[in-house]
């Protein structure tokens, strides 16, 4: 055997290459496979433990075998969430020009934190920036990170309100910290996604201040107008209720805290892009007069992981609260450097399949993305109607939150429809109750699919 295979050092183009094809021909396989197999993992992690923890050689293997043995070890653990009827959580598909783009990204392996540094990825992030804020309806001037997701990307759009409500009061919470700061008081509506209340919490800013939400899960105004007061505060809003799909009454609720000085914050985790469809914008008319908006490519636009997107209005606010400069780094002298965009100071190439999806798609292909899943969604509404089945929200987006009778017979019908395997819905519990909740996010999914989906759906629930 070549005493490379054995030390895990392939150097050579021959080895490197027959080590890509035999990973690229395991991912095809499992690509031309996916929509066949059952949804939920065949294994369970104490299951699989003892295959991948196997003790660790003194010696290195033959990397070709290390590969066979990861496929072999993982394969009855994989959960097929590329799967067109994977409707548990929102987290979306990936387009195969995404996903090509995405392995040319691990191939270049760049660190983009530095413009000047990486110009390829620098120009294709600053195209993607243009196209995004254009098809958004962004304010013109506004900066966008790329960051690893939905958290981090409300994390960077909370700090850049942290700095700028804290520095409205004189207070320089970069060079200061918070000790001895002002208060910075942080609204929120009840029904907020939980990764906001961790951002805050690791900006120090503590628990939100929880405002009263509607039958939807959207933010009360007359609630939000009691709240507000003339302390520093920001105020994080949602497009798309992770239950209901709802979205807060932004051309009320932003003027009205921005009469207070507020900061506004959108966590538009997979509802943002409702503002990419003609059909959908009106779920989010005034939301371009807030400050910072973060949204999760991976989500509805369907990139593969770690396309989290972050954008703020005010580039100097976003530039003061992320950005850093030493010595040794070589610093762009004009544009942002990607580092001053968002909290991690070594990135990966994110841009590039963001680029290659947006050049397939066009702005004409995201909307009508978009609108099949809205259609997709409603399908599934009527039809879970037509079963005898309640659904509990207003269809807006691409969200369904189901119950079937009882907390415990709804429990019943998870069980029964993630053991038969031809689809995947998430159990919940929304407003005091139960729910089957069914989150439409994957590009693949067909007529076809819904169709069978409900039919297992049926079968569940029936017994």
């Amino acid at each position: 055997m070549d005493p490379r295979c054995n030390s895990g050092d392939v150097t050579e183009p021959d080895d490197r290459d027959a080590l890509l094809d035999l990973a690229a021909r395991h991912a095809k396989d499992y690509l031309d496979g996916v929509g066949d197999r059952p949804v939920p993992p065949a294994s369970g992690t104490d299951d699989l433990l003892a295959a991948f923890a196997q003790p660790l050689g003194t010696t290195g293997r033959d990397p070709r075998q290390v590969i066979e043995d990861l496929v072999a070890n993982a394969e009855p653990g994989l959960t097929a969430m590329s799967s067109p009827r994977f409707f548990g959580f929102v987290i979306g598909g990936t387009y195969p020009v995404a996903l090509a783009a995405d392995w040319l990204t691990g191939a270049w392996d760049q660190n983009v934190g530095l413009r000047e540094v990486t110009p390829a990825h620098s120009a294709a992030r600053e195209a993607v920036e243009g196209w995004l804020t254009g098809l958004l309806g962004l304010p013109e001037g506004t900066t966008m990170g790329t960051v690893t997701g939905g958290l981090m990307a409300n994390f960077t759009g909370l700090a850049a309100g942290r700095h700028a409500v804290l520095a409205r009061a004189g207070w320089d919470v970069e060079a200061s910290g918070l000790q001895g700061a002002p208060r910075v008081r942080v609204l929120v509506g009840e029904e907020r996604h939980d990764t906001v209340d961790l951002a805050l919490r690791y900006l120090g800013l503590g628990e939100p201040e929880a405002v009263p939400a509607d039958d939807q899960g959207r933010i009360r105004v007359d609630a939000l107008a009691d709240a507000l007061t003339d302390e520093p505060t920001i105020l994080a809003l949602q497009a798309g209720n992770v239950h209901s799909g709802a979205f807060d009454d932004f051309a009320a609720a932003i003027p009205l805290a921005h009469e207070h000085d507020a900061w506004v914050h959108i966590d538009g985790a997979f509802g943002l892009w409702a503002a990419a469809s003609p059909r959908t914008r009106h779920l989010v008319a005034g939301f371009e007069a807030a400050d910072s908006w973060a949204t999760d490519a991976h989500k509805t636009l369907n990139v593969p992981y770690d396309s989290g997107l972050a954008f703020v209005a005010n580039s100097t606010a976003h530039r003061a609260a992320l950005g850093i400069h030493a010595p040794y780094l070589i610093h762009s002298k004009g544009a942002p450097d990607p580092m001053e965009l968002g909290p991690e100071f070594s990135q990966r190439g994110r841009a590039f399949p963001l680029w290659a999806a947006l050049q397939y798609l066009g702005r004409d292909g995201v909307a009508e993305l978009v609108d099949r899943m809205v259609h997709h969604a409603r399908t599934f509404a009527d039809g879970v109607r037509a079963m005898g089945g309640e659904v509990l929200n207003d269809v807006v987006f691409t969200q369904v939150c189901t119950a079937w009778g009882d907390d415990a017979k709804t429990a019943e019908v998870e069980r029964r429809l993630l053991a038969d395997g031809t689809a995947w819905m998430t159990g919940s519990t929304w407003r005091g109750r139960k729910v089957l909740r069914i989150a439409v996010s994957n590009h693949a999914t067909t007529d076809s699919d819904v169709e069978r989906a409900l039919q297992a759906l049926e079968v569940a629930a029936n017994g």
